[in-house]
């Protein structure tokens, strides 16, 4: 069958993803993509992502009207919920604490800091539970959060003479399969603040892999479609 321009470009966000993942060097991925770019049928579409499958689930199909899979932060949502927690809250006085990297969040995260602060990183963080409570409570005192879009997270809190709320948020579609977390708690005199955003990897890792896309559309835009002469003979018709 013959492949449309939306299926090209669904495997065309495929790739990215991949790249983004890691799954494909950069020429790889280059060569993956001018491919997809010139290709004129399904047949020649689907091998390109038959080793690639998609964050969390199958690769979708090349006919299927279903949006690409999110990826990055994003990949794998099932394989990070489950098992046990490696750390049920964090304390500072006069000082601080931070949790980030691979660690995995209790069911009940339970965070305090008074005249010191905190940082909770949940950008590579795996989780005890699908639901997952984070309790933040400052005095004169600041926790940062830090989560990627793609995380369903939901603040609830309240600032006395304080602040407790979202800050940055970089664009991304929440996933249907990520955890809920939910960050309550309350800052007197201090303050709570959760942001949304990627790791300086990922982001480079999107960067490089749109460029990558871009020049390989310009390539296939210069070069024209390989209609196998058939153009030029309507030509001459």
């Amino acid at each position: 069958m013959r492949a449309s321009d939306a299926e090209r470009e669904r495997i065309a966000e495929l790739l990215r993803e991949a790249m983004a993942e890691g799954r494909l060097d950069m020429d790889e991925f280059d060569q993956r993509l001018e491919t997809a770019y010139k290709a004129r049928t399904h047949g020649e579409l689907e091998p390109l992502v038959q080793d690639l499958p998609a964050p969390g689930s199958a690769v979708t199909p090349v006919g299927s009207s279903a949006p690409a899979p999110l990826g990055g932060s994003a990949a794998n949502w099932p394989a990070r919920i489950g098992g046990p927690a490696t750390s049920t809250g964090g304390f500072a006085l006069w000082g601080g604490f931070n949790r980030k990297g691979r660690w995995t969040v209790a069911r009940k995260f339970t965070a305090f800091a008074m005249w010191g602060g905190g940082e909770i990183d949940l950008r590579e963080a795996h989780f005890e539970d699908r639901e997952v409570v984070i309790r933040c409570f400052t005095i004169m005192g600041g926790i940062h959060v830090t989560a990627p879009p793609e995380l369903n997270v939901e603040v609830r809190g309240i600032g006395i003479m304080g602040g407790f709320g979202e800050g940055s948020n970089e664009d991304g579609e929440i996933s249907p399969d990520s955890p809920r977390v939910r960050i309550t708690g309350f800052a007197l005199m201090g303050g709570v603040g959760v942001d949304r955003k990627r790791t300086k990897a990922e982001r480079r890792r999107l960067k490089e892999a749109k460029e990558a896309e871009l020049e390989a559309r310009r390539r296939h835009e210069l070069e024209g479609p390989d209609d196998g002469g058939s153009g030029e003979g309507r030509k001459k018709l």
